[in-house]
């Protein structure tokens, strides 16, 4: 009997490879042409319960409505604060979609260059105009703690399947970890505890296509901080 080949876990693919011939349903990054299923980007073929997507192996992130990023003020004007999101396009945040009610003039009272906040992506229309708020629950400005940086297409690795990732991470280094979809991660905790959990989101960036990875991400975290995780 012909044993079956396995699905790859780790393929990657480029705009135009055949993905699938036998109608499974296409998600993210993907198109269908005359019953066949085709990648539209460079990425990592990806099989779930909802179909066959790819994921974006680099790029710049593009904001979408609803996205949850962590932006810094890199400027401000009299009724609005410009946001750094990590897009191509400026964010200005207006003194309408924040909770606290600012008088003309006065945004500088309330934010101020390098502060990090949670947004939330409002709108994005045809001309990529972005409109953000944090006039939603849990959105706020981030006092304290550290940022990371990576590329966003490494969030849901770093996230891991329903959430397992991330969850190890701050059980084991007993932080609070906030990971925006602009691949923006703001970790506070004890310095120590907070230095590894970087550390291992960095290992977690450099290593996505790795297998095992979670067991890695385990042992690399005990060795930094014996103990780690035990109640």
């Amino acid at each position: 009997m012909e044993k079956r080949n396995a699905r790859p876990s780790r393929e990657i693919v480029v705009p135009g490879d055949v993905l699938s011939t036998r109608g499974e349903k296409g998600g993210d990054n993907t198109y269908e042409r005359d019953g066949k299923l085709y990648a539209a980007i460079l990425g990592v073929k990806n099989y779930s319960q909802n179909g066959i997507s790819v994921m974006p192996i680099g790029g710049v992130y593009m904001p979408s409505t609803g996205d949850t990023v962590i932006g810094i003020i890199n400027d401000i004007a009299a009724s609005n604060w410009m946001v750094d999101i990590s897009a191509p396009y400026p964010a200005p945040l207006h003194v309408n979609e924040v909770p606290w009610k600012v008088e003309f003039g006065d945004t500088s009272k309330y934010l101020n260059v390098g502060d990090a906040v949670l947004l939330k992506i409002l709108m994005v229309d045809e001309s990529k105009k972005i409109q953000v708020t944090m006039n939603d629950s849990g959105l706020r400005k981030l006092d304290g703690g550290m940022i990371v940086d990576v590329p966003y297409c490494k969030v849901s690795r770093i996230i891991g399947k329903s959430g397992s990732m991330i969850q190890m991470l701050k059980n084991m280094t007993d932080c609070r970890i906030f990971i925006g979809q602009n691949g923006r991660i703001w970790i506070d905790g004890d310095d120590e505890n907070a230095e590894v959990a970087a550390d291992a989101i960095r290992y977690i960036e450099e290593n996505s296509q790795k297998g095992n990875l979670t067991e890695k991400v385990k042992a690399l975290i005990e060795e930094r901080l014996p103990g780690a995780g035990e109640e």
